[in-house]
């Protein structure tokens, strides 16, 4: 391995090192090499580095910027470091860009058009079909559909991509190799199958309280326009939405009812000068580039799985059945008049593919 740049992932790994401290050590010590080998009494000495940074710097070696590239490529990813050919250009340019990225897929999708797509974990029926909607819309007009891989909108962003035969980016708060949360593992495969997966964070690293925060300015970085879907006042979807206004994206927020709590962030964001998303033209106007959707396109048209997106309409069928209301498998099965037992195995099926979810008591719902 090179050891310049075996050095540049140590100490961009080291807590503490963020971008401007990073240029700053490279600037004082002529390179990572030179700043992993110096003694912390040098580092101290360094503007803006505290005696604990120092000391955390100077335990550093070779050895930890190896590892994080071995298990890296071990599963099949690489690690991508500013000024690479491939390194994503968009999150280069926005305030604390990323010292350092892991990825794993299809690189070539950071520079095609990119649309960020967000959303409460605990939504409403409304907000998933909306989401659908939307995110299939993107899909078919050759857009990249962008979110974080989270349970509930982000979840069903990424799959109405990838129903759409379309494809997708997810932005981790964890590490490669990391499934979280563990119900996404079917979505985790399939956006490192069909789209691509970037994360800070080193290969195996599990999330904490302050993972989230990062990755959300990551997710609007990539973008040239973050759509809310649904979010309750304080959710996380609207620190994403920050984090686009103050990088200087455009944030479109999509209208809810008045009396629906996951809908007062969205709605609180358009009566603060958001851009209401109400059809695809709403969006796409700020996209040339994408494929013409028409004012009073067919939203639902659009939502709808491609043939050939590997889901059947009897499938499809079934997941619109079920509704996004949790229902038991029994009144579905006298609903439809199949038997419960025939119906365990598809909604199995729909479950590995992300359309439904099993809750408590053998009830299902649509996400």
């Amino acid at each position: 391995m090179d050891q310049e740049r075996v050095a540049y992932v140590a100490l961009a790994l080291t807590p503490g090192v963020g971008t401007a401290r990073l240029g700053t050590l490279l600037a004082a010590c002529g390179s990572a090499h030179g700043a992993l080998s110096a003694p912390s009494a040098f580092l101290r000495t360094v503007p803006g580095i505290s005696l604990a940074l120092a000391t955390a710097i100077a335990q550093r070696t070779l050895a930890d910027g190896e590892r994080a590239l071995a298990e890296v490529e071990r599963l099949g990813g690489l690690a991508l470091v500013p000024g690479d050919d491939r390194f994503p250009p968009t999150l280069g340019q926005i305030p604390e860009p990323p010292t350092l990225l892991f990825a794993l897929g299809d690189l070539s999708l950071a520079d095609r058009p990119m649309v960020a797509i967000v959303g409460s974990r605990d939504h409403s029926a409304y907000g998933a079909a909306a989401c659908r909607l939307i995110a299939g819309a993107v899909a078919r007009a050759g857009g990249v559909v962008v979110s974080g891989m989270a349970r509930g909108l982000d979840a069903v962003a990424h799959r109405a991509a990838l129903d759409a035969d379309g494809t997708t980016i997810g932005v981790l708060g964890n590490g490669l190799g990391v499934v979280y949360p563990t119900a996404n593992r079917a979505l985790y495969d399939a956006v490192a199958a069909r789209g691509l997966l970037l994360t800070e964070f080193p290969p195996g690293e599990r999330p904490n309280a302050g993972s989230f925060p990062r990755r959300n300015r990551l997710i609007s970085g990539l973008a040239k326009a973050t759509v809310l879907v649904e979010a309750a006042l304080g959710s996380g979807a609207l620190i994403t939405a920050g984090c686009a206004l103050e990088q200087g994206r455009e944030v479109l927020a999509v209208p809810g009812p008045i009396t629906s709590r996951t809908s007062a962030g969205t709605n609180r964001l358009i009566r603060d000068g958001a851009t209401p998303l109400l059809e695809p033209a709403d969006l796409f106007h700020h996209y040339p580039e994408l494929a013409v959707v028409a004012p009073g396109t067919d939203w639902e048209a659009l939502g709808r799985p491609m043939p050939g997106s590997g889901l059947g309409a009897e499938a499809m069928a079934l997941a619109d059945a079920v509704g996004f209301d949790p229902i038991h498998v029994d009144a579905l099965a006298d609903r439809l008049g199949r038997s419960a037992g025939e119906l365990l195995g598809a909604l199995c099926a729909l479950e590995l593919a992300g359309l439904v979810e099993q809750q408590a008591g053998g009830r299902f719902r649509r996400v």
